[in-house]
């Protein structure tokens, strides 16, 4: 899974073409917290994360 972005301890990874498990979404992980984040509205669908990272 690609890393697109780390800074503040934020790590976000995402699949450009993910024909496994749709929909589009980036995986984020905050500390030890993780949550995966769909891409077209921005709604958390597991996992979480502490507000300050959202």
């Amino acid at each position: 899974m690609p890393e697109i972005c780390r800074f503040y301890g934020l790590i976000i990874r995402m699949f450009l073409i993910d024909k496994e498990h749709p929909p589009r979404h980036v995986h984020i992980k905050c500390g030890e917290q993780m949550a995966v984040m769909e891409l077209e509205n921005l709604n958390i669908v597991e996992g979480r994360i502490p507000k300050r990272c959202r």
